[in-house]
């Protein structure tokens, strides 16, 4: 690890050395100056990692140059040094950002320990920060990949959102378009970043327990409640709570719910006192609430609160342009996740995502694509392996020809394409030519190869012959030779 640098700022020259030599004992890298303004620059030519900054100095006062050094961010942290300690300068060093204060003369055991537990401070908080960055950098708008207008259109109302007061934001979308990653955009984005971001799925927490898992309860409130627990209100103050399926809530959580956002006031059960939080509530559904209202499964006012900022997520199938791309993002995703190196998708497979309507959204295209992920072998995604919804509803008729008889040796196919048997062409078909077809795309996957093709197909060698036999797909010169595997 490289020398930490350490700063030492003061006007006695005597002063200066004694620290030098200490420093270079303790293994640390000393830089000297002698007045603010040497600090100044030395500070922003060097990025010390820790500033020794005496309070009097003959140009500048030290509080002064703590004030600069914090807003410059050329110091990570400032120790004051004084031999005179002053009450106000040391409520204002406080204040501004300094670490400690040590009184001249110095303890250097004391002066070391202090030293070394500040720097180590110092490392944390760059450790902490560099982690919210990455959590920032996977949870904000890179994830949300859409070229379409509309998306477009989305993201540039997210971020006007992110960046407002505004403490209620109501996201309507189908399941699968990704109202939770829209959500966790808007949190990452907002001054509430630093700040926890709190999900919950109404939908799965029984209806006795969710209030508690909302607002806490006190010890003893019922009959399980051993211990005081805090609410998710208490838990995301500062923050963001993500309510999932708000639309599941039963109108009196839905009562209590509408005093918290009115009044951001919350009350464990079984207790007496209320308690102030600071909290954005995202509240999420794929229902159609402004119809529960009118049905009464919904309050009114709720809805009117939570809907001050409303946000609607189109489903895939009305952002066609979008579906290529998230297929080539989901293809990166999985290939760091599985260790695969995955170029891409073939023209019968891009054709068959643009063609399928998706009614499961962005989680079922990225569900299809890791499935397709762990089967494939090739450099490209093949159709073989998507699930069969989407292969068998290819608008237009299918996405490859149907093979005639077979060819010499039975097994080729006679286009040189891949058939797949959960294709159904328009005039129908027989299992029994499912089967056939399913038979001669092993053979050829396995390069004739029995023991292969039988794996592909999860049966036994024998079953496998016994099923060439049926088709006509075993010469009787081959019945009973034996066939090395490979």
């Amino acid at each position: 690890m490289p020398e930490e640098k350490i700063l030492i700022v003061d006007d006695e020259k005597l002063v200066r050395w004694s620290l030098v030599q200490r420093c270079q004992e303790w293994g640390y890298q000393p830089l000297e100056a002698e007045t603010g303004a040497a600090a100044l620059f030395m500070a922003h030519r060097d990025s010390p990692d820790l500033v020794l900054l005496d309070v009097r100095l003959p140009d500048i006062g030290g509080v002064e140059v703590l004030k600069r050094l914090k807003e410059s961010g050329d110091a990570r942290a400032v120790i004051m040094m004084t031999a005179d300690p002053q009450l106000d300068d040391v409520k204002a060093a406080i204040k501004l950002g300094a670490y400690d204060f040590v009184g001249k003369p110095f303890n250097f055991d004391e002066l070391g320990v202090t030293i070394q537990n500040t720097l180590e401070a110092t490392r944390l908080r760059s450790e902490v920060e560099s982690l919210r960055d990455e959590v920032r950098r996977k949870t904000g708008y890179r994830d949300v990949v859409g070229v379409s207008q509309k998306m477009t259109d989305l993201m540039n109302f997210v971020r006007k959102v992110a960046s407002s007061e505004a403490t209620t934001i109501l996201m309507q979308g189908e399941s699968g378009t990704g109202k939770d990653l829209i959500a966790k955009a808007i949190h990452y984005q907002s001054r509430r970043q630093d700040r926890p971001f709190v999900a919950i799925n109404c939908s799965a927490i029984p209806e006795t327990l969710m209030e508690a898992e909302l607002f806490g309860h006190e010890k003893g409130a019922f009959t399980d409640a051993k211990a005081m627990k805090k609410g998710l209100f208490e838990v995301a103050h500062g923050g963001t709570l993500f309510l999932d399926e708000i639309g599941e809530l039963s109108l009196l959580l839905q009562a209590k719910l509408l005093r918290v956002l009115e009044d951001q006031v919350i009350r464990r059960v079984g207790g007496v006192r209320d308690m102030q939080v600071d909290v954005r509530v995202i509240a999420a559904s794929n229902r159609d609430l402004e119809r529960a209202v009118r049905d009464g499964h919904f309050r009114q006012d709720l809805y009117y609160r939570l809907a001050i900022i409303s946000i609607f997520i189109p489903p895939l199938r009305e952002r066609k342009e979008d579906i290529l791309p998230l297929a080539d993002f989901f293809i990166e995703h999985y290939n760091r996740k599985f260790r695969k190196s995955v170029q891409g998708l073939t023209e019968q497979t891009r054709c068959l995502l643009m063609n399928y309507d998706w009614p499961g959204n962005v989680r079922e295209l990225k569900n299809a694509i890791e499935r397709a992920m762990i089967l494939e072998e090739e450099p490209l995604l093949q159709p073989l392996y998507l699930p069969f919804a989407i292969s068998r509803t290819s608008k237009g008729g299918t996405a490859f020809e149907q093979t005639s008889s077979p060819s010499a040796g039975g097994r080729a196919l006679s286009n040189g394409r891949w058939l797949l048997p959960q294709v159904i062409p328009e005039g129908g078909t027989s299992l029994e030519e499912v089967e056939r077809a399913l038979l001669e795309a092993a053979l050829q996957k396995a390069g004739d190869n029995q023991t292969h093709a039988a794996r592909l197909l999860d049966i036994s060698r024998d079953a496998l012959r016994y099923k060439m036999k049926k088709f006509g797909l075993l010469h009787t010169e081959e019945e009973f030779a034996p066939q090395a595997d490979s």
